[in-house]
C-alpha cells in the first residue's frame, strides 16, 4: 500500500496521532509518505503531484518519536510523487491551527483532496464529506439536540447577552478554533464580558454553549472508526481528559492529564445517535468529546489522543486503524469504482 499523510507542515508536525498511524503503516512494510498542506502541485492537463518526504528502506526507526525526527532531518528522502499513484491520501491537517499569515492553507488540503479523489485515489476522510463538515462546530450542530447542550451561534452581541441571561453560566468560543484557544467560561463574576465578545466576534462567528457542571471531572474523548468506537481485545478507544488545577478546559495542549473512562450507557447512546450520520457522510476517523451525557464537540478533521493512551495503560490502536485502511484498499482493488469513496471510507 502506498499512502500519504497530509499535515499542516512537515517541519512543524509534532509526535501525535498522525505520526503514530504512519509509524504503524511503516512497520507493516507499506510505502509511507508525509506532505505539508502546501506541497500539492497542479499543472494543466497533468495529474496532480505531491512533494513528500519518506524514509529509505534501510532506515529502521524504533519509535514514532524517532520516526518523526528522521522525517524532519537531512536523512529524509524528498520526492515528488504523482498523486494518482497513491492507494490512499489521508488528510490529517488541522485548519484551525493555521495563523493569519497562512489563510491559504486552511482549505487547501480538502480542496486538493477532492481533486485527487476524482482521480481514483481513496481519500480519508472522504474529501467531499470534509468539505461539508469543514467547520467542526457547525457540523456538530446538525446532530440531534437531545445529545447536545443548549447553544447559540451568532455574531450578534445582544443575542449572546440574552443567552447568558437565560443560562447564567456559559462557555464562549470561536466557531472555528481548536486546542482551547480563546475559550472563555462566563459567569456572574465576569467583568470583561463585552470585551471578550468583541475579541471573539472579530475572529468570526461565536458559539455560546450552556455550561455543564460535570466538566469539572473532565471530558471524555471517544475515537470512532467507521462509525464505531475503536476496540482492541475488549478495550475501547476512550480517554478522559482532566483539566489542570484552576482550568476548565480539558485540552492536552493546555496541560490536561489523561485518565481512563468506561464505555457508559450515556456514551453508547451518543455514539448510536451520531454514527448513522458519520457513516452516511463517509467520515472514517472521528473524535467525540463528551461530558457525562452530552456531546460537546466533534472533530472530523484531525482527531487525536492516541499518543496519550500509553499514559493510562491503553494499547496502541494504530494497528487497528491501519488494518481497516488495508481492508478498504483491498475492497477498492476488488470492486474498482463500483463502490464510491464515501462508501469505502466507512466500510468495515
Amino acid at each position: 500500500m502506498k499512502i500519504c499523510f497530509v499535515v499542516n507542515g512537515i517541519d512543524t508536525e509534532t509526535c501525535g496521532t498522525t505520526v503514530y498511524i504512519m509509524f504503524e503503516a511503516l512497520k507493516r512494510k507499506h510505502e509511507v509518505h508525509m506532505m505539508g498542506v502546501g506541497d500539492f502541485n497542479f499543472k494543466h492537463d497533468e495529474s496532480i503531484s505531491i512533494n513528500s518526504v519518506s524514509l529509505s528502506k534501510n532506515i529502521d526507526p524504533k519509535s514514532p518519536e524517532e520516526y518523526l525526527e528522521l522525517l524532519q532531518s537531512e536523512k529524509a528522502k524528498k520526492k515528488t510523487i504523482v498523486a494518482k499513484d497513491l492507494d490512499v491520501l489521508f488528510i490529517r491537517n488541522n485548519p484551525t491551527e493555521e495563523g493569519s499569515s497562512r489563510q491559504w492553507a486552511e482549505q487547501s488540503g480538502v480542496a486538493f483532496g477532492r481533486m485527487i479523489q476524482q482521480e481514483g485515489v481513496l481519500v480519508l476522510n472522504d474529501a467531499y464529506a470534509l468539505s461539508n463538515a469543514f467547520i467542526d462546530k457547525l457540523y456538530f450542530e446538525e446532530l440531534p439536540s437531545s445529545i447536545k447542550p443548549s447553544s447559540l451561534i451568532t455574531r450578534k452581541k445582544d443575542d449572546i447577552l440574552d443567552f447568558f441571561e437565560k443560562h447564567k453560566k456559559m462557555v464562549l468560543k470561536p466557531l472555528e478554533g481548536s486546542g482551547g484557544k480563546d475559550v472563555y467560561l462566563i459567569d456572574k463574576n465576569e467583568k470583561n464580558l463585552n470585551q471578550i465578545i468583541e475579541n471573539i466576534t472579530q475572529q468570526g462567528y461565536v458559539i455560546a454553549q450552556e455550561f455543564l457542571p460535570a466538566v469539572k471531572h473532565g471530558d471524555v474523548r471517544v475515537l470512532l472508526m467507521n462509525g464505531r468506537v475503536m476496540e482492541k481485545n475488549g478495550t475501547y478507544g476512550i480517554i478522559r481528559r482532566v483539566a489542570g488545577e484552576g482550568e476548565f478546559r480539558s485540552n492536552f495542549a493546555l496541560g490536561a492529564s489523561a485518565d481512563s473512562s468506561p464505555l457508559t450507557d450515556a456514551i453508547k447512546k451518543i455514539i448510536d445517535i451520531t454514527a448513522p450520520k458519520l457513516i452516511r457522510d463517509g467520515l472514517f476517523f472521528v473524535g467525540l468529546d463528551i461530558v457525562k451525557d452530552k456531546l460537546i464537540e466533534i472533530n472530523v478533521l484531525s482527531p487525536g489522543g492516541l499518543n496519550h493512551f500509553k499514559d493510562i495503560g491503553l494499547p496502541d490502536f494504530s494497528d487497528v486503524i491501519v488494518e481497516s485502511i488495508e481492508k478498504k484498499v483491498e475492497y477498492k482493488r476488488l470492486y474498482g469504482n463500483t463502490i464510491s469513496n464515501r462508501e469505502l471510507a466507512t466500510m468495515t
